[in-house]
């Protein structure tokens, strides 16, 4: 694979050509079955895994493919768009960029090289809490310093793919938020091995939703993790997970603009299909307009993910095109399934066309991993210098 500064849009499309092969050996029925029997797709992320997709980002000296975030897309995107699902395993390729841009050279060489393997798994951000929401400078767990230890107490929900994740990346309490200058000092972050916590201070429960989404809410009573598993400097743990946000925004834009796709083809085929009163309903300027705007609508976004993507692998500023990239591609995977279940009538809702499972799957991304309000209001501040409104 080549390196990310050149990769040229042959080598883009190499990568879609060689997931979409690897997506195409896990048929349709494979994702009714797991959203069925709300199971997680073990052999999917396997075969992501072994393909070395998933530590695409990570460095070749620690055994990754050494790609940028513009290839990452493109892999998640192909995945989105073949009708699978890369939620279950999308953080892996994210969460560990916090551990190599400010974890020490020791933790880098204990963590990444398992990563890239796929022997050791990080896909649990353990951040947003009951009572915090996405107002992360509020959250209530605390990590307590005592000799060569932290002690962790507290809780946090919608931490996704713990049950599934050898390891987690935690966002605590430090420094108690009235003893520090800035609302957004005293938080750091900690490597907490999920495999030796549990049971001893770490307690899982699953949370049913709407879609197949392995998402729990997690407890901390007494937690002891060591000293030598914090990331970077004590105090200065917000700084370090508002780095890996951008990527995270960016590529589930990218997810969304691989759904929008999925939408469109699978409602343009059906309109071309199927017949009603002795003709295509396709032929049918109420069925075509949709279509043509819900593909106008990606196209849009589309050119809104691929800049974000290629200014953070330039190294440039790009919170303001991140955030609009992923509620733009959000809003357009949203206008196309819902687009596509109109297009389908009653068959929309038929397990069998799969239209109802990724009509649901598309749209935890108005909410998730930000919300859209929340988009909004950093654009009027940040962009257009309006007040804060928070």
């Amino acid at each position: 694979m080549t390196h990310e500064s050149h990769v040229t849009a042959d080598d883009l499309a190499e990568i879609r050509e060689g997931v979409a092969r690897l997506c195409a050996t896990f048929p349709m029925e494979y994702w009714r079955e797991t959203d069925r029997e709300r199971r997680y797709p073990t052999e999917f992320v396997r075969a992501l895994t072994e393909a070395g997709y998933l530590s695409a980002l990570i460095p070749e000296q620690y055994g990754g493919s050494g790609l940028g975030l513009r290839s990452a897309a493109a892999i998640l995107e192909e995945v989105q768009r073949s009708g699978a699902n890369g939620a279950a395993c999308h953080a892996q390729m994210y969460t560990m960029g916090t551990v190599l841009r400010h974890g020490s050279a020791a933790q880098k060489q204990t963590y990444l090289p398992g990563i890239a393997a796929g022997t050791l798994r990080l896909q649990a951000f353990g951040v947003t809490e009951p009572t915090a929401g996405t107002d992360t400078t509020s959250i209530r767990t605390t990590a307590v310093r005592e000799g060569d230890h932290y002690v962790v107490n507290g809780q946090k929900v919608w931490t996704s793919r713990a049950e599934h994740s050898d390891l987690m990346l935690l966002l605590a309490r430090t420094t108690p938020r009235d003893q520090v200058a800035k609302r957004t000092e005293g938080m750091s972050v900690f490597i907490v091995d999920m495999r030796e916590a549990l049971g001893r201070g770490l307690t899982i429960r699953p949370i049913r939703t709407m879609i197949n989404h392995a998402t729990t809410e997690i407890f901390f009573d007494n937690l002891r993790v060591p000293a030598s598993n914090l990331l970077g400097e004590e105090g200065r743990g917000f700084r370090y997970i508002l780095d890996g946000m951008n990527a995270e925004r960016i590529l589930i834009a990218a997810e969304c603009i691989g759904d929008a796709k999925w939408f469109i083809e699978k409602a343009r085929n059906y309109a071309r299909e199927r017949s009603v009163f002795g003709r295509p309903i396709g032929q049918n300027q109420g069925v075509q307009f949709p279509i043509a705007r819900a593909y106008m609508a990606m196209r849009a976004a589309e050119l809104m993910v691929q800049d974000a993507a290629a200014r953070y692998e330039r190294g440039e500023p790009c919170g303001p095109e991140a955030n609009m990239a992923k509620q733009l591609a959000a809003e357009a995977s949203w206008q196309a399934g819902e687009m596509c279940l109109q297009t389908h009538g009653g068959y929309g809702f038929a397990e069998e066309y799969d239209v109802e499972r990724k009509f649901r799957e598309t749209r935890l991304y108005q909410i998730a991993p930000i919300s859209t309000n929340l988009v909004l209001s950093y654009l009027a501040e940040h962009v257009l210098e309006l007040p804060r409104s928070y």
